[in-house]
């Protein structure tokens, strides 16, 4: 069966339709961006130039504890997966990048696989380990611990599987790996918190030793869950301690929903800058907890605060600033593809946006303790709709001015529906 792609001339079709509101919208905004001494054409470079990698587990409809409410035509292996990657980036052109996650998508011919994602215009960003749950055919259980478990023989199979990820990413091309371990303990006392910590350092080292030398190693932490009461790697701090006693080539990755609520993650990512070990980002939004909810769909301003951190460093010319940003989101309720095409595009926004920040007047505001003045130079960089920037942008690399209406209208999901026919295999998509 040929499989349906949407072509170029749907995309021009579409683009068609709005070039007319669009270009008079970017006028009118280019108009308003000059009187404050913006060349709007910067920044629809900078956006542009923007890059977010699309996480392969997020293409499958996600779940909760609770339940799972499969979508129609959802991808059933990699390839798949990469079909619909290639259909976001065909579209957002800012998703160049897949992140697979082993084993779920661990690849039967790595070559092959590679080969196919090139065809289509896509790359391999960072892997990420599996440690959390049980596979088919193990031998041991990680149900009280992986890379921290009490028992030795558990933890060199979480090891061993760690370093299998390094070597299905060297033959994809990939230059890192993400680890997020769920070990800790639901009850005091049930684990000794001290020695747990040095064996994870031990296991990290066995990893570490193992990484070619132009990689890079995300250590993952998360506050609470699936373990309730303590977790081994539970803030940034135990993060970056774990990171400096690696080495130079381990840094720590900021998941959006792995802090307590209403904690100041953009100061976070500030030491983290500061302190050199900034690996990158999952993005993601949260009402109570790791919830997965789209990047900006519940705190859009503590996106653009985060990115101010961001931006404010590159233009500083940070030196060894190159963080990696990856989405990692879990779609109950909505076509993952076009939530992940609405989340590199609010990824965008921030980051343009915070391009607008005047840094002069910030500085002074800040040097002479005027911090309604501060905060105003904020939100009026946060309040401008950069909206015909980024429609621009994706117009000019090929890509669509409203991706989401293009995508509707081609039909994709449904021409999906009839290649691929409902499985009742459990896909690699959820909360991680």
């Amino acid at each position: 069966m040929t499989q349906f792609e949407i072509g170029d001339g749907l995309i021009a079709e579409q683009n068609r339709k709005a070039k007319a509101w669009l270009d008079e919208d970017y006028e009118h905004l280019g108009r308003v961006l000059r009187r404050r001494g913006v060349e709007i054409e910067d920044l629809v470079k900078r956006a542009q130039a923007f890059r977010v990698a699309v996480p392969s587990w997020g293409l499958g409809t996600g779940g909760t504890r609770f339940a799972r409410f499969p979508g129609v035509g959802e991808p059933r292996d990699v390839y798949e997966k990469l079909e619909d990657c290639a259909t976001i980036f065909k579209l957002a052109r800012s998703t160049p990048a897949v992140s697979l996650h082993i084993p779920w998508d661990k690849p039967d011919d790595a070559a092959d696989l590679k080969q196919f994602a090139e065809a289509r215009g896509l790359r391999f960003d960072a892997m990420n380990s599996n440690t959390f749950q049980d596979q088919p055919g193990q031998p041991r259980s990680y149900k009280f611990g992986s890379l921290t478990h009490t028992d030795a023989e558990v933890r060199r199979q979480a090891i061993a599987h760690n370093l299998e990820c390094i070597e299905i990413g060297k033959a994809l091309g990939s230059k890192s790996h993400t680890v997020w371990i769920a070990d800790g303990g639901n009850f005091p006392g049930q684990m000794h918190f001290r020695r747990a910590l040095e064996r994870y350092l031990e296991s990290l080292h066995e990893i570490y030793k193992a990484l070619p030398s132009d990689w890079r190693i995300f250590l993952e932490h998360k506050l609470y869950e699936p373990a309730f009461y303590s977790t081994v790697i539970n803030d940034w701090g135990t993060s970056y301690y774990c990171a400096t006693q690696l080495g130079p080539q381990a840094a720590c990755l900021v998941d959006l929903g792995h802090h307590a609520p209403n904690v100041n993650i953009e100061m976070i990512v500030a030491r983290l800058i500061q302190l050199g070990k900034l690996a990158g980002f999952h993005f993601n939004d949260s009402k109570y907890g790791d919830d997965d909810l789209d990047a900006g769909s519940i705190k859009p301003f503590q996106l653009f605060l985060i990115f101010n951190e961001l931006v404010d460093a590159e233009l500083d010319g940070t030196p060894d600033f190159h963080p990696a940003y990856m989405l990692d989101q879990s779609h109950n309720v909505t076509d993952p593809i076009e939530s992940l095409m609405m989340s590199a595009g609010e990824l965008a926004r921030a980051y343009v946006q915070a391009h607008l920040v005047d840094r002069d007047a910030l500085g002074e505001y800040q040097q002479g303790n005027d911090p309604l003045m501060a905060l105003q130079t904020l939100k009026q960089a946060f309040t401008t709709d950069v909206g015909p920037i980024l429609a621009m942008a994706r117009r000019r690399a090929g890509g669509a001015i409203d991706p989401v209406g293009a995508y509707r209208s081609s039909g994709y999901r449904q021409k999906k529906s009839v290649e691929r026919p409902v499985s009742a295999a459990r896909l690699g998509a959820g909360i991680v």
